[in-house]
């Protein structure tokens, strides 16, 4: 069987015996088209089953409708072992994208063959997201001058850059470690790195300190294996903790992939939780409802998250300065109620 040929907007400009510059200009608005043309090539491109080509129109008004969005993964890691905090946020962005009328094109890169950043210069999208793990070196070296562009977000990069975007990671610190301090306990350990190329890591550790020094509190950290996956620091920094007899009732962990390894290490020791130690985590991923128990946690607005990276992506004068990202926090059952 022959393919139908598509119509055309020359073929609507035939049946309403109109120009084809007239046909375009009357479909996309164009107010110096009467009502009385508009109207009959609105009835011709209906009769004849006629859809604008919406890609191409686009590119006519020198906008493709697209935003690009790179998300990081660990080197060597397929698409769906990447942190389901990047993917809550990915979710997030591609709905504000949707929200706007633009179409969000994702790529996953994680090793050297997969990287690529000239989305804008190839006319594919208007502005890129970078988000995903720091851990990454070579790709956060690679997109790196691509960061100091306009039309560019990126969210939590390993870099000290102006047009970053970030949690409020100062309080989320606060609200945390005052949660652990208001159900009683007093002996809060802070598990995570705290310095290298996790710089949000490193602000959480800052304000935990802080709330413990204005509480009259001591404060210690604990540093976990880099060598291993968050999970599996988490679960090791806690075994350390227990092996060494270190004195300990309530714990904040930089991440909720460390905390859920935590659990673990807690369950299996038989330290109760939360009657003997408070757990609080750090980034609302949903498995931490899944938990045993359920993981109390500090959550960023991902909608304002998603709202403020679409908008610095498409600005073309983007302000020169870092935002942060308003956070709450997300009441579960791994910390007692307030006494």
């Amino acid at each position: 069987m022959r393919k139908a040929r598509r119509v055309t907007s020359i073929d609507v400009a035939e049946a309403a015996g109109v120009s084809q510059s007239t046909v375009s200009r009357a479909l996309s608005g164009c107010d110096t088209i009467t009502e009385a043309t508009r109207a009959r090539v609105v009835e011709a491109a209906r009769a004849l089953d006629y859809r604008v080509n919406e890609h191409a129109a686009r590119l006519r008004r020198g906008s493709t409708g697209t935003v690009a969005v790179i998300v990081i993964g660990r080197a060597g890691a397929a698409p769906g072992a990447i942190n389901p905090f990047h993917y809550k946020l990915l979710g997030a962005v591609c709905a504000e994208a949707s929200a706007r009328g633009l179409d969000a094109l994702v790529s996953f890169q994680c090793d050297p063959a997969q990287f690529y950043h000239d989305h804008i210069e190839s006319g594919q999208a208007d502005g890129i997201i970078l988000i995903g793990t720091t851990v990454n070196e070579p790709a956060w070296a690679f997109h790196e001058p691509l960061l100091k562009r306009t039309n560019i977000a990126s969210w939590a990069s390993p870099f000290e850059l102006n047009g970053e975007i970030r949690s409020d990671n100062s309080r989320a610190a606060h609200l945390a470690t005052s949660r652990l301090m208001a159900a009683g306990h007093r002996a809060i350990l802070f598990v995570g790195p705290t310095k290298g190329d996790q710089p949000q890591f490193g602000e959480r550790y800052r304000g935990y300190v802080a709330a413990m020094e204005q509480a009259g509190l001591g404060h210690t950290a604990i540093e976990p294996p880099a060598d291993a996956d968050r999970g599996t620091q988490g679960r090791l920094a806690v075994e350390q903790l227990l092996a060494q007899d270190t004195p300990f009732d309530g714990l904040f962990f930089a991440c909720d992939a460390l905390a859920l390894g935590g659990l673990d290490a807690l369950s299996a020791a038989g330290r109760a939780v939360p009657e003997e130690v408070g757990v609080v985590g750090f980034d609302g991923v949903d498995s931490g409802q899944h938990s045993n128990p359920p993981l109390t946690t500090i959550e960023p607005d991902f909608a304002e998250a998603a709202r403020q990276l679409v908008e610095r992506a498409l600005a073309s004068d983007p302000p020169a300065f870092q935002t942060r990202v308003p956070v709450m926090l997300v009441e579960r059952a791994s910390v007692r109620q307030p006494r």
